[in-house]
């Protein structure tokens, strides 16, 4: 059963006529997927239900006995200014409405020709006040520099600024039912953040994963929204999508950068309208979920190539996220490194040997195109050769000789290494200049930055030793 209440906050109807009160419930519910409801019949009890409950929305009628819609109006903004009002009205005056407006209220709408109008609106207003929410929680944490639930990120070892940052503002999105579409280079821990996203939400329902690269349009729609019996030849039976199987939880769309144009434009549907039709149903079934996808591509690009949907890439990035490299947090690999023996370890019923003091530094000077996930393989094969006390490095040396071929990007631009505007070093100044940064880079060991170098240890050493005074 899904008891997920949309949105997190409570949205006040208020209105002397019961019977309006409950048919906008309905339309709400049915057409908006808005649950989260309150109903107020006497306007005298409105300003004690918003100090009493969770109201971050007002639906008010403006014409009813004892306190009317603009007193109310008032008050609320005054006492309340963090809850949105929208104005309903049974008279269609422009004069009453820019007034309204005025005095603060979101928008106005007239209650007997405008419900669709009205529900759009609705909607509106909530993804505002949720983006307002949002926002003052992402300054507090950033401000007071804290994690309210440092639990949900235990699994991701890290100790970057960077990362720590990414996780105050998921904290700060947590309660947004808006997609979430996080960026990264592949292997850097995209599905982790995924996992973290539906923790924080306290979702009810599974989370439920599907990669969508290499589906094409028809895989695509019934593996998301399932199909009923008959609907092509070797349905036999009716099966719920991936959408239904995540209602009350959140649905982890993968790869989304590889989605067909025809796909694009049933996710589009899907995230714009809030349902969806099963094949072979002509009944729309609401979407219960939250929607967090991933992609290591670059979207901005695509869409600017022809590739992506502009309309879908800018409902997406709502709520925009991107991961960074593990060659960008080099503080990390030390962490990641003695993880993943440990765990490699266990797994192949080893003792956890010593690792050297060069090894980090050596790592530290790899560029990672694979990331975390890279490293992970890496002290799973160091491990499966170990044999004695003292790891050995082997098999990291042979990652850094390999060579990694430029893109075509790198071919044709040149680095600009000096300053045009000042002089060139000599060539021995330049040599100097050379051998510094290497060995900086390599914390003072001179067998690392020879290797760097591409000369021998001997050479180096009789390099640094012209170099003493």
């Amino acid at each position: 059963m899904n008891n997920r209440r949309y949105p997190n906050f409570g949205v006040l109807l208020v209105d002397d006529e019961a019977p309006f009160l409950r048919s906008l419930s309905i339309a709400l519910e049915r057409r908006g997927g808005i649950n989260h409801i309150y109903r107020c019949e006497d306007s005298r009890n409105v300003m004690t239900m918003i100090a009493r409950e969770p109201i971050g929305l007002v639906l008010l009628d403006l014409t009813m006995p004892h306190l009317s819609g603009e007193t109310l109006l008032q008050q609320i903004v005054e006492e309340h200014p963090e809850v949105g009002v929208i104005i309903i009205s049974g008279l269609n005056q422009l004069e009453t409405a820019v007034k309204c407006i005025r005095l603060g209220a979101f928008d106005y709408f007239v209650k007997t020709t405008e419900e669709e109008r009205l529900i759009e609106g609705v909607r509106r207003a909530i993804q505002l006040q949720e983006m307002r929410k949002e926002s003052q929680a992402m300054r507090q944490r950033f401000l007071t520099d804290t994690l309210e639930r440092p639990e949900v990120f235990s699994d991701i070892i890290t100790q970057d600024k960077g990362m720590r940052s990414v996780f105050q503002y998921l904290e700060s999105i947590s309660t947004s039912s808006q997609p979430v579409l996080i960026m990264g280079e592949s292997g850097v821990g995209k599905e982790q953040i995924a996992h973290a996203i539906h923790t924080l939400s306290n979702c009810s329902g599974p989370l439920v994963s599907v990669n969508v690269a290499g589906l094409d349009d028809n895989v695509f729609a019934d593996t998301l929204f399932g199909h009923q019996r008959g609907a092509f030849t070797g349905a036999d039976k009716a099966r719920a999508g991936m959408v239904e199987q995540a209602s009350g939880g959140t649905l982890f769309l993968d790869e989304i950068g590889d989605l067909s144009l025809a796909s694009q434009v049933k996710l589009l549907r899907l995230l714009q309208e809030g349902e969806y039709y099963p094949l072979g149903s002509d009944r729309p079934k609401r979407i219960r979920a939250r929607v967090v996808v991933a992609t290591h591509q670059n979207l901005e690009e695509k869409q600017q190539l022809g590739e992506f949907r502009k309309d879908l890439y800018y409902r997406l990035r709502i709520h925009q996220v991107e991961i960074p490299a593990l060659r960008q947090r080099k503080g990390d690999i030390p962490l990641l490194l003695e993880y993943f023996l440990a765990e490699a370890a266990e797994e192949l019923n080893k003792t956890k040997p010593t690792i050297p003091k060069e090894l980090p530094v050596l790592l530290a000077n790899y560029s990672f195109p694979g990331n975390v996930r890279e490293l992970r393989a890496l002290a799973y094969d160091a491990m499966s050769l170990h044999h004695s006390k003292m790891l050995s490095m082997e098999v990291f040396r042979r990652i850094l000789n390999q060579e990694i071929p430029c893109t075509e990007s790198d071919k044709s631009a040149t680095p600009i290494i000096f300053n045009p505007d000042q002089p060139l070093p000599t060539l021995q100044e330049a040599g100097e200049l050379l051998v510094a940064a290497a060995m900086e880079r390599a914390q003072g060991n001179q067998s690392l930055a020879s290797r760097l170098l591409g000369i021998s240890q001997p050479a180096l050493s009789k390099r640094l030793k012209k170099k003493e005074p």
